[in-house]
């Protein structure tokens, strides 16, 4: 199965084209910087991730689309559309999912820090509020009981398992060890289990786990499964399903693209672990949850701006643009790397940094990049900016926050 898909940007007569529409031409009547979209692309993704799950004999998955990637309404529309729930992480996302039209019996809320309002809201969804609650405290589980008795409710909920183990990702995105805020030590989780009075208006329905974001290396994955299969088989009971989170990376450089785990190995890789540690042990076979994000949305998405001015500061050289860090925040945040392509291919290049309007050094696209000489109104396309681009955009500087195309 081929689930790479080359980027939407592609060249024709040293040309660059979206969707095989000219880039310029999408430009003309559109303020830069602004964010750019193909449905084709997320149609591909979703499609191949399902499909995927389904191949590999995965029981009854479950896609719950992390909507902190990209909140787009047009893009949560078409995922909606394609059979996707949605994994949520504050109040805010919640109404957008609910919004864009998925059912309440398709969203997961996550985070560490849910509001007695947030509870209550989620509580309220739907004839019986949302599918699941992933609880990352023992205080959090105490108040979700407290609000859900005052609601006269039953809430749904899966404990999130921290697994104690390293995922190979930068620091700021990996989520899956005892000295991050997240999920609970499975010792915890089992104590709480045997305190009755958290458990007169929840119900446990399932187990969660997640390490971390842009994940490349598969190892910390099957780890992760393991503990929570040994967690599940311990609790002595039935669960309704297994929630195996998401983050699977998408190829930002050549170096990622050669190490990259596939949509395919992905599933492959969940459906053996699953078998291994928790299949094989047990009669019992738990729905599968996926909450992907990037995966789906990275690669749909670029950031089209244009050249302000270039200037020379002794031998350097610097091209100046009209997208900052504000928009794309992840090459200040993360030291992450987006490539950068010009609207009007050339053989003749120079070595320039591309830099932004805003008012901090670490406001930089690339340093030392290989592109053509460009001169003001030149377009400038930065890649792979379908995720955690416009979600994390700020209106730092009182810059207006830039549109969202989507075609």
């Amino acid at each position: 199965m081929k689930n790479i898909l080359p980027s939407p940007l592609q060249y024709k007569k040293n040309k660059l084209t979206f969707d095989g529409m000219p880039l310029e031409k999408i430009a003309q009547k559109r303020q830069t910087p602004f964010y750019l979209y193909s449905k084709k692309t997320l149609d591909h993704y979703y499609k191949s991730f399902v499909s995927s799950a389904h191949a590999h004999r995965i029981s009854q998955p479950l896609v719950c689309y992390a909507v902190k990637a990209n909140g787009n309404l047009e893009v949560l529309k078409r995922l909606k559309a394609l059979g996707s729930g949605a994994d949520v992480v504050s109040v805010g996302e919640l109404k957008k999912a609910l919004k864009a039209g998925i059912s309440p019996d398709k969203i997961v809320f996550s985070g560490v820090a849910k509001t007695e309002a947030e509870i209550r809201f989620a509580l309220k969804c739907g004839k019986k509020g949302i599918y699941s609650f992933n609880v990352e405290s023992i205080e959090e589980l105490d108040l979700i009981n407290q609000m859900a008795k005052k609601e006269k409710r039953q809430a749904r909920v899966a404990f999130r398992l921290n697994p104690q183990v390293n995922a190979k990702t930068h620091k700021h995105i990996s989520t899956g060890n005892k000295t991050h805020k997240f999920g609970l030590l499975k010792g915890d989780i089992l104590e709480a289990l045997a305190v009755k009075e958290f458990w007169t208006n929840t119900q446990l329905v399932g187990l969660s786990v997640h390490i971390g974001s842009q994940l490349t290396d598969m190892r910390a994955t099957v780890a992760a499964i393991k503990e929570l299969s040994n967690l599940a088989l311990s609790i002595g009971r039935d669960l309704e399903f297994l929630d195996v989170g998401g983050g699977l990376g998408i190829d930002y450089t050549e170096e990622e693209r050669a190490k990259l785990t596939s949509i395919d190995v992905y599933m492959e890789t969940i459906s053996k672990a699953l078998q291994k540690f928790y299949y094989s042990k047990s009669e019992h076979t738990p729905r599968v949850v996926f909450e992907p994000g990037r995966i789906l949305v990275g690669k749909m998405g670029v950031l089209v701006s244009r050249v302000v001015r270039t200037k020379m500061s002794d031998n350097c050289h610097f091209t100046i643009i009209d997208a900052g860090m504000n928009d794309l925040i992840r090459p200040a945040l993360y030291e992450a790397h987006h490539e950068v392509l010009p609207e009007t291919k050339s053989t003749k290049t120079i070595t320039t940094d591309i830099v932004g309007p805003i008012c901090e050094t670490s406001d930089c696209f690339g340093t030392k990049r290989k592109l053509p000489s460009l001169k003001s109104g030149d377009l400038l396309i930065i890649d792979n900016a379908g995720a955690y681009g416009h979600t994390m955009a700020s209106n730092y500087n009182e810059r207006e926050i830039a549109q969202e195309v989507l075609v």
